[in-house]
């Protein structure tokens, strides 16, 4: 699969399926998506948001380089201080490739060491790319492999994880973060909804390519999941800015207190689709990274974020984003999270 990164960054096991995809607008996505057709046999359009827009993020990443460098180090520590140098990074493609290489980067400066990172394609309902684990495990040892991603939001895609890895002695289902507000996995940076300013993006940050995609007419039996490559956006390319800025951060960056909500996250999301009236969770996505990704490929019905936190630089790309698509911006008491999307029910519509 070709990428805007280097090999030595990354191995991405997917299969490259440039120009077989049409990709859609949002609105027939959702229309699709709600109508039963998965969301994996479609790509969304990519584009290069607005100026404003743009200017948002480049402030989001000054604010935050340093907070989101000390929690790769705080996760990268905990990785070696359990698995050391025989680790093997996979990350969960495609929000965890950029911190699968942040702790490839932090590990080789630190202790000298250059440990494998590998990103494969896990989809919510579909399950993990087979294909992708028996190449690893043809490679390297069950136990050497970690799964990394960016962040956690209501744990969906780490329980897909837990159910796949059962197929897979001596593999451990542990999936390591930068941020788990929703108190769902122990190897963490932090328990605070960090904003990840990779999440404020789409391909631009993330080596150009697509989320994975898996449907039969293009993906056969022995190949592994797809991805497309925006070669078409390089002039906005912003993968090696990304990693740069926060790696020149390393060492340097501090966290506030971790927060001390008592339960899950996934309690939580079940709290407020009972307020809203809402029967699937599928259509909350809490946490600053999630929401993110329902203002920039869904259709949005409300962002919920805390009262108190109107004026925090972490909402103000989803704020900025909100406005732009006309969305409402209600406040709302979470706990775990400071920021919630809702995704409009086009039944109700």
């Amino acid at each position: 699969m070709r990428s805007s990164y280097s090999k030595e960054d990354v191995i991405f096991l997917l299969k490259d399926i440039t120009g077989l995809v049409e990709p859609q607008p949002a609105s027939e996505r959702e229309r699709l998506i709600q109508s039963g057709k998965h969301y994996c046999e479609m790509l969304p359009l990519e584009y290069v948001p607005s100026e404003l827009y743009m200017k948002t993020y480049q402030e989001a990443l000054r604010h935050f380089a340093g907070p989101v460098a000390a929690a790769v180090g705080r996760l990268a520590e905990q990785i070696w201080k359990e698995r050391g140098e025989s680790v093997v990074l996979v990350s969960l493609a495609r929000a965890g490739t950029p911190i699968g290489i942040l702790l490839q980067h932090y590990i080789r400066k630190q202790y000298r060491i250059s440990v494998p990172h590998y990103s494969i394609s896990i989809i919510r309902g579909r399950g993990i790319d087979h294909n992708a684990m028996k190449y690893l495990l043809a490679h390297h040892r069950p136990k050497q492999l970690l799964f990394v991603d960016g962040w956690i939001g209501k744990g969906a895609i780490l329980g897909e994880l837990k159910r796949e890895i059962r197929a897979y002695e001596g593999v451990s289902p542990e999936l390591a973060v930068v941020a788990d507000p929703a108190n769902m996995t122990r190897l963490c940076g932090t328990r605070e909804d960090l904003l990840i300013p990779s999440s404020c993006l789409n391909s631009t940050v993330s080596g150009l390519v697509s989320r994975t995609f898996l449907r039969s007419d293009l993906i056969g039996a022995e190949d592994f999941h797809g991805a497309v490559y925006y070669g078409e956006l390089k002039d906005a390319d912003l993968s090696g800015d990304f990693i740069r800025t926060i790696e020149a951060e390393f060492g340097k960056g501090t966290l506030s207190g971790e927060p001390k909500a008592e339960g899950t996250g996934l309690e939580e999301v079940k709290e407020i689709a009972a307020r809203f009236r809402i029967p699937d969770i599928n259509l909350l996505k809490p946490g600053i990274g999630e929401a993110t990704r329902v203002l920039l490929r869904r259709v949005p019905w409300k962002l919920l974020i805390r009262k108190e936190l109107r004026e925090d630089p972490a909402l103000a790309h989803l704020i900025r984003l909100a406005k732009e698509k006309e969305v409402p911006v209600e406040d709302y008491p979470l706990r775990h999270y400071k920021a919630c999307g809702l995704i409009q029910r086009l039944a109700d519509t």
